[in-house]
Protein backbone atom coordinates (compact mmCIF):
# COMPACT_ATOMS: atom_id res chain seq x y z
CA UNK A 1 0.00 0.00 0.00
CA UNK A 2 1.35 3.43 -0.95
CA UNK A 3 2.39 5.90 1.74
CA UNK A 4 0.85 9.36 2.07
CA UNK A 5 3.95 10.95 0.52
CA UNK A 6 3.83 8.53 -2.40
CA UNK A 7 0.13 9.24 -2.97
CA UNK A 8 0.72 12.99 -2.85
CA UNK A 9 3.58 12.66 -5.34
CA UNK A 10 1.29 10.62 -7.61
CA UNK A 11 -1.47 13.23 -7.24
CA UNK A 12 0.98 15.96 -8.25
CA UNK A 13 2.09 13.99 -11.31
CA UNK A 14 -1.50 13.22 -12.29
CA UNK A 15 -2.58 16.87 -12.09
CA UNK A 16 0.31 17.90 -14.34
CA UNK A 17 -0.44 15.09 -16.78
CA UNK A 18 -4.13 15.99 -16.75
CA UNK A 19 -3.33 19.55 -17.81
CA UNK A 20 -1.06 18.28 -20.62
CA UNK A 21 -3.68 15.85 -21.91
CA UNK A 22 -6.46 18.43 -21.75
CA UNK A 23 -4.26 20.85 -23.72
CA UNK A 24 -3.80 18.10 -26.30
CA UNK A 25 -7.54 17.48 -26.37
CA UNK A 26 -8.40 21.16 -26.83
CA UNK A 27 -5.65 21.52 -29.44
CA UNK A 28 -6.94 18.61 -31.50
CA UNK A 29 -4.12 16.23 -30.58
CA UNK A 30 -6.43 13.66 -28.99
CA UNK A 31 -10.05 12.69 -29.67
CA UNK A 32 -11.36 12.22 -26.12
CA UNK A 33 -10.89 14.11 -22.85
CA UNK A 34 -8.64 12.37 -20.25
CA UNK A 35 -11.50 11.15 -18.06
CA UNK A 36 -9.55 8.18 -16.65
CA UNK A 37 -6.77 10.29 -15.11
CA UNK A 38 -9.35 12.80 -13.86
CA UNK A 39 -11.24 9.97 -12.15
CA UNK A 40 -7.99 8.85 -10.47
CA UNK A 41 -7.35 12.37 -9.18
CA UNK A 42 -10.89 12.62 -7.81
CA UNK A 43 -10.38 9.39 -5.86
CA UNK A 44 -7.17 10.64 -4.23
CA UNK A 45 -8.66 14.04 -3.44
CA UNK A 46 -11.69 12.42 -1.82
CA UNK A 47 -9.56 9.90 0.09
CA UNK A 48 -7.25 12.45 1.67
CA UNK A 49 -9.99 15.02 2.08
CA UNK A 50 -11.47 12.54 4.55
CA UNK A 51 -8.09 11.68 6.13
CA UNK A 52 -6.77 15.14 6.92
CA UNK A 53 -6.00 14.13 10.49
CA UNK A 54 -3.61 11.42 9.28
CA UNK A 55 -1.31 13.91 7.53
CA UNK A 56 1.56 15.93 8.93
CA UNK A 57 1.51 19.71 8.58
CA UNK A 58 3.81 19.64 5.54
CA UNK A 59 1.70 16.97 3.88
CA UNK A 60 -1.51 18.94 4.54
CA UNK A 61 0.09 22.05 3.06
CA UNK A 62 1.06 20.18 -0.09
CA UNK A 63 -2.33 18.47 -0.35
CA UNK A 64 -4.19 21.78 0.02
CA UNK A 65 -1.97 23.43 -2.63
CA UNK A 66 -2.56 20.53 -5.03
CA UNK A 67 -6.32 20.52 -4.52
CA UNK A 68 -6.46 24.29 -5.09
CA UNK A 69 -4.54 23.89 -8.34
CA UNK A 70 -6.77 21.01 -9.42
CA UNK A 71 -9.95 22.97 -8.63
CA UNK A 72 -8.72 25.88 -10.74
CA UNK A 73 -7.78 23.62 -13.65
CA UNK A 74 -11.06 21.69 -13.37
CA UNK A 75 -13.15 24.87 -13.68
CA UNK A 76 -11.08 25.97 -16.66
CA UNK A 77 -11.41 22.54 -18.30
CA UNK A 78 -15.19 22.54 -17.83
CA UNK A 79 -15.53 25.95 -19.49
CA UNK A 80 -13.27 25.03 -22.41
CA UNK A 81 -15.01 21.67 -22.85
CA UNK A 82 -18.35 23.44 -23.06
CA UNK A 83 -16.94 25.86 -25.63
CA UNK A 84 -15.51 22.96 -27.63
CA UNK A 85 -18.82 21.13 -27.59
CA UNK A 86 -20.64 24.29 -28.67
CA UNK A 87 -18.13 24.84 -31.46
CA UNK A 88 -16.99 28.22 -30.12
CA UNK A 89 -13.27 27.43 -29.98
CA UNK A 90 -10.77 27.14 -32.80
CA UNK A 91 -9.51 23.58 -33.29
CA UNK A 92 -5.98 22.77 -34.43
CA UNK A 93 -5.30 19.65 -36.46
CA UNK A 94 -2.38 17.89 -38.09
CA UNK A 95 0.89 19.82 -38.22
CA UNK A 96 -0.49 22.66 -36.09
CA UNK A 97 -1.37 20.28 -33.24
CA UNK A 98 2.03 18.61 -33.44
CA UNK A 99 3.78 22.00 -33.33
CA UNK A 100 1.83 22.96 -30.21
CA UNK A 101 2.78 19.70 -28.49
CA UNK A 102 6.46 20.02 -29.50
CA UNK A 103 6.63 23.49 -27.99
CA UNK A 104 5.03 22.24 -24.77
CA UNK A 105 7.56 19.40 -24.46
CA UNK A 106 10.43 21.82 -25.09
CA UNK A 107 9.25 24.11 -22.30
CA UNK A 108 8.92 21.21 -19.87
CA UNK A 109 12.54 20.21 -20.54
CA UNK A 110 13.91 23.61 -19.51
CA UNK A 111 15.53 23.84 -16.04
CA UNK A 112 13.95 25.91 -13.26
CA UNK A 113 14.87 29.61 -13.21
CA UNK A 114 17.98 30.69 -11.30
CA UNK A 115 16.92 32.56 -8.14
CA UNK A 116 18.30 35.88 -7.06
CA UNK A 117 20.90 35.68 -4.31
CA UNK A 118 20.79 38.97 -2.37
CA UNK A 119 22.76 39.37 0.85
CA UNK A 120 20.24 41.81 2.22
CA UNK A 121 16.62 41.44 3.27
CA UNK A 122 13.94 41.00 0.58
CA UNK A 123 11.74 43.79 -0.71
CA UNK A 124 9.76 45.86 1.76
CA UNK A 125 6.09 45.04 2.37
CA UNK A 126 5.03 48.13 0.45
CA UNK A 127 6.17 46.52 -2.83
CA UNK A 128 5.18 42.96 -2.01
CA UNK A 129 1.74 41.92 -3.20
CA UNK A 130 1.45 38.67 -1.22
CA UNK A 131 2.95 37.57 2.07
CA UNK A 132 6.27 35.84 1.27
CA UNK A 133 6.86 32.19 2.07
CA UNK A 134 10.15 31.49 3.88
CA UNK A 135 12.02 28.24 4.40
CA UNK A 136 15.47 27.69 5.89
CA UNK A 137 17.51 24.57 5.20
CA UNK A 138 21.04 23.39 5.86
CA UNK A 139 20.90 19.76 4.67
CA UNK A 140 18.38 19.67 1.78
CA UNK A 141 19.18 16.05 0.98
CA UNK A 142 17.47 15.05 4.26
CA UNK A 143 14.83 17.82 4.33
CA UNK A 144 12.44 16.62 1.67
CA UNK A 145 9.35 17.92 3.50
CA UNK A 146 10.79 21.43 3.64
CA UNK A 147 11.71 21.42 -0.03
CA UNK A 148 8.24 20.09 -0.83
CA UNK A 149 6.67 23.03 1.00
CA UNK A 150 8.94 25.47 -0.84
CA UNK A 151 8.09 23.88 -4.19
CA UNK A 152 4.35 23.98 -3.44
CA UNK A 153 4.59 27.64 -2.36
CA UNK A 154 6.44 28.54 -5.58
CA UNK A 155 3.92 26.70 -7.76
CA UNK A 156 0.99 28.26 -5.90
CA UNK A 157 2.43 31.78 -6.21
CA UNK A 158 3.08 31.35 -9.93
CA UNK A 159 -0.45 30.08 -10.52
CA UNK A 160 -1.95 33.02 -8.62
CA UNK A 161 0.19 35.40 -10.67
CA UNK A 162 -0.83 33.71 -13.91
CA UNK A 163 2.71 32.54 -14.70
CA UNK A 164 3.47 29.28 -16.51
CA UNK A 165 4.54 26.36 -14.31
CA UNK A 166 5.28 23.90 -17.10
CA UNK A 167 9.04 24.44 -16.80
CA UNK A 168 9.07 23.20 -13.21
CA UNK A 169 9.18 19.62 -12.00
CA UNK A 170 9.69 18.40 -8.45
CA UNK A 171 12.76 16.33 -9.34
CA UNK A 172 14.62 19.17 -11.07
CA UNK A 173 13.62 21.59 -8.31
CA UNK A 174 14.98 19.27 -5.59
CA UNK A 175 18.28 18.97 -7.45
CA UNK A 176 18.44 22.73 -7.94
CA UNK A 177 17.93 23.45 -4.20
CA UNK A 178 20.58 20.90 -3.24
CA UNK A 179 23.16 22.39 -5.58
CA UNK A 180 22.29 26.00 -4.74
CA UNK A 181 22.48 25.38 -1.00
CA UNK A 182 25.82 23.61 -1.26
CA UNK A 183 27.20 26.35 -3.49
CA UNK A 184 26.20 29.15 -1.09
CA UNK A 185 27.46 27.23 1.94
CA UNK A 186 30.83 26.85 0.26
CA UNK A 187 31.13 30.39 -1.11
CA UNK A 188 29.70 32.25 1.89
CA UNK A 189 31.01 29.90 4.59
CA UNK A 190 27.56 29.57 6.15
CA UNK A 191 25.39 26.74 7.48
CA UNK A 192 21.83 27.87 6.81
CA UNK A 193 20.32 29.18 3.58
CA UNK A 194 16.91 30.81 3.60
CA UNK A 195 14.70 30.54 0.51
CA UNK A 196 11.97 33.12 0.01
CA UNK A 197 9.04 32.98 -2.42
CA UNK A 198 7.36 36.34 -2.94
CA UNK A 199 5.39 38.23 -5.55
CA UNK A 200 6.72 41.70 -6.35
CA UNK A 201 5.07 43.96 -8.94
CA UNK A 202 3.13 40.99 -10.32
CA UNK A 203 6.19 38.76 -10.77
CA UNK A 204 7.05 35.71 -8.64
CA UNK A 205 10.60 35.68 -7.31
CA UNK A 206 12.55 32.89 -5.64
CA UNK A 207 15.40 34.25 -3.53
CA UNK A 208 18.21 32.52 -1.68
CA UNK A 209 19.42 34.42 1.38
CA UNK A 210 22.57 33.65 3.34
CA UNK A 211 21.77 33.25 7.03
CA UNK A 212 24.35 34.62 9.47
Amino acid sequence: MATIDEDLAQLERDIRQLKIEYDQYFGGGRKRPPTEIEWRIELLVKRYGERGGDMKSGQRFKFNSLTQSYAKYRDMFRKRTKQKEEGSVVRHYGAAARAIEAERVHKQAEPPPEPEVPKTAPATPSTTENAPFRMTCSHPETEGDKIGQLYAALMNAKERAGESTQKLSRASFDEFVRKKTADLQKKQNCRDVEYVVETVDGQVKLKALVKA
